[in-house]
């Protein structure tokens, strides 16, 4: 078989070089598309994750400022109902210093205040069911005292069969609104009938009464006795 030529070698070389260009071209085209696959794959998840991290962080956020918001309102709503009852609290005081200003004026009547007296020494004296009484009350009211006294001691007696010895004096003091305070049993017991103490009792008896005619039934109350 007879040699090739310089031309037929160069032409055969340049085919060769030409097939093996273009494999590397197919092979390179391949490559890249390969790795543009890959990039858009992995660039998606990456974009997919950072989208859910967004949506993830976003919700932790607005769940947040809502928890805050609640806070700030329940804080505001507290701080109202403080103010509310405080408010509240200065009215009543003011009904309880206006009703007390006004009980002296019971003693301006010496007839009504004498039947007064009497009706609060026989109930401390049906209280104590004691011989030997001590009566206190005011100096200024030592006249109508012990005639309140005499008729109460009497009616005591008709009605318990009890004779009882009563003893009357001005250690209740001027301070005092009125009314009396009596001792028995050598003064180890007191039974307190002074106005102020009936206004006090009256005060803590009276007082759901008195705020629910002032502000209405309480809305976080739910039984009623």
């Amino acid at each position: 078989m007879p040699g090739l030529t310089d031309d037929e070698v160069v032409s055969e070389m340049r085919k060769m070089t030409a097939f093996i260009k273009q494999e590397a071209l197919e092979k390179a085209r391949e490559i890249k598309v390969k790795a543009d696959e890959e990039f858009a794959i992995e660039k998606g998840k990456i974009v997919r994750q950072e989208s859910a991290n967004i949506d993830a962080n976003f919700e932790r956020k607005k769940k947040q400022a809502e928890i805050e918001k609640k806070i700030a309102i329940s804080n505001q709503n507290n701080k109202a109902r403080l103010q509310l009852l405080e408010k509240r609290e200065e009215l009543l005081e003011q009904v309880f210093d206006e009703a007390k200003s006004k009980i002296g004026e019971v003693a301006k009547d010496e007839k009504k205040y004498q039947a007064l007296l009497k009706d609060l020494v026989l109930q401390a004296l049906y209280t104590l069911m004691e011989k030997d009484i001590t009566v206190s009350g005011r100096p200024k009211d030592q006249e109508l005292l012990k005639k309140a006294v005499d008729e109460a001691a009497k009616e005591f007696k008709d009605k318990s069969g009890l004779d009882v010895k009563c003893e009357v004096n001005d250690e209740l003091g001027d301070k005092s609104n009125g009314g009396v305070l009596l001792r028995g049993y050598g003064s180890r017991i007191t039974v307190n009938n002074t106005l102020d103490e009936r206004l006090r009792l009256l005060q803590e008896r009276m007082l759901p009464e008195i705020r629910e005619s002032l502000f209405g039934k309480n809305e976080n109350r739910r039984f009623y006795s």
